[in-house]
């Protein structure tokens, strides 16, 4: 439903106080004011800088700027006849943390039932005081759809040839999904100036830099996909039969849990599955959620996601989970993790956009139970160190990229990550050493945090499926690891 639909729903019903969340407000305004036309009721409008407009005024009132003096005044807009009259106060949340102000809404709230003057906050946030969450009703005014984007982009290209072909028109919908509708048509006329034509480069452009703003999300395009990670063949398999499948089928993945020790290539596993898919990949920062004010977190955590919802199909990423959400146990945030944790549970069993999220973990053990149950991730896969094969592999591949010859010593590398191969490659190339002198400089993970790395193996051991391996990861038993150590020991006799 539109919002002039919804708008009409609750007006004719008399709910005399709504709150209309927007970013684009003279849009919003332009839709209430032709519902106010085809129903025939009235419309005022105020805000703090030119006052109140009345109806039948063809310009505001610039002496009535007071917001409590204009809400003392709505009851003098109430006519004989029983019209309805809506007014439109915005950015008025800015104006709510004053208890006289918050107590003469909720009078004119009760009275409008009577009078049928509907009270309308339009402004980009949610923000109720509790003395009136249970008299107002919130209201979202959606981001345009596809349908308005493709309306919004042949208003804007007018010229032949300036619009691509159906193919490359799929593209640009895509990138201006999550736009709003002056976002949408700037970036369209950036794009004709540009290059003389829509292009999805410059909508992408565009996008980044709004979620640069938020500092909630950031967007990541391009960069490398499956033929630049080593290894990892059952999970890559996976996660391409998921989302290419959901693309032709219709129906839709949901995601991947990833555990593992540090340096295993999560992150760099969840950016080139963007790539390989061709879709967006979106990293939330869930530290930045959290707010200073009360509700603050809460609301930064719906608005993530809600932007992520407008953004599909598209990857969200989720890096270290587990730090993420540090604290869900504890009491001394006055349970706002939990509350948090609580809508992102809720967000990824009943979200229905087509978006695959990648959530990485280095300890699944301190997330409940719940987090990764079935239906909210399609699998919860075990990333461990890379085996002989997929070392072989990522030493290929990085030798390659800084130019290290493959006829080069490679020093001993049991039980290394690919991120400490790839710092290797990097120390040699830096300092110009061979590969056997600049390991020196590396310290491996399996050697600084060996006993955690044993237990998140015995952690995962029957309950992840393997990364590497079609199947169920197994560990094996300790005797046959001490084993397996005791034969490549050379010294060990």
């Amino acid at each position: 439903m539109t919002l002039a639909e919804r708008l009409r729903e609750y007006v004719q019903a008399c709910f005399s106080g709504l709150w209309i969340q927007s970013h684009e407000h003279s849009d919003a305004l332009a839709e209430i004011a032709r519902l106010c036309r085809d129903q025939q009721w009235r419309l005022a409008r105020w805000d703090c800088e030119t006052g109140l407009s009345l109806p039948g005024q063809s310009a505001a009132d610039p002496g009535q700027t007071d917001p409590l003096a204009v809400i003392r005044s709505l009851s003098a807009l109430a006519t004989a006849e029983g019209t309805t009259t809506l007014v439109v106060l915005q950015n008025f949340h800015r104006f709510l943390q004053s208890a006289g102000i918050i107590q003469s809404v909720a009078n004119a709230i009760v009275a409008g039932r009577q009078s049928r003057v509907i009270l309308v906050i339009l402004a980009p946030i949610v923000q109720l005081p509790p003395e009136l969450e249970r008299l107002v009703v919130s209201l979202d005014h959606e981001l345009p759809t596809r349908d308005e984007i493709l309306a919004i982009a042949r208003g804007v290209a007018t010229e032949p040839g300036e619009l691509p072909g159906e193919v490359e028109l799929a593209g640009v919908l895509d990138a201006a999904s999550g736009l709003t509708r002056l976002e949408a048509e700037n970036a369209f006329a950036q794009s004709l100036v540009r290059h003389q034509r829509i292009t999805p480069e410059t909508l992408w452009e565009l996008k980044g830099q709004a979620l640069r703003k938020s500092s909630l999300l950031s967007l990541s395009r391009g960069g490398s996909d499956f033929s630049s990670l080593g290894g990892l063949s059952a999970l890559k398999a996976f996660c391409r039969r998921a989302l290419l499948r959901s693309r032709s089928a219709g129906h839709r993945g949901r995601g991947v849990l990833l555990l593992s020790p540090p340096g295993c290539g999560k992150s760099a596993f969840a950016r080139a599955l963007g790539r390989e898919t061709q879709r967006p990949v979106l990293q939330l920062d869930v530290g930045a959620l959290l707010g200073s004010l009360v509700g603050q977190s809460e609301e930064r955590t719906r608005q993530a996601l809600k932007s992520v919802d407008a953004m599909a199909p598209c990857i969200l990423m989720l890096d270290e989970i587990e730090k993420g959400f540090a604290g869900l146990q504890g009491t001394g945030d006055s349970g706002v993790v939990s509350r948090m944790f609580g809508t992102f549970l809720t967000w990824l069993n009943d979200h229905t956009s087509d978006v695959f999220v990648v959530a990485t973990s280095n300890d699944a053990s301190k997330l409940p139970p719940e987090f990764s149950r079935a239906e909210r991730f399609d699998g919860v896969f075990f990333v461990d160190l890379p085996d002989a094969k997929e070392r072989e592999a990522i030493w290929r591949l990085h030798r390659q990229a800084y130019g290290i010859a493959a006829t080069e010593i490679q020093p001993d590398d049991d039980d290394w990550t690919g991120a400490e191969i790839q710092a290797c490659c990097r120390l040699s190339a830096v300092l110009d050493l061979p590969l056997v002198e600049a390991a020196q400089n590396v310290v491996p993970v399996a050697v600084t945090a060996a006993e955690s790395i044993d237990r998140l193996r015995s952690w995962a051991s029957g309950r992840c499926l393997s990364a590497s391996h079609p199947g169920v990861f197994r560990h094996p038993p300790t005797e046959a690891r001490a084993r397996r150590r005791v034969q490549r020991d050379p010294l060990a006799n």
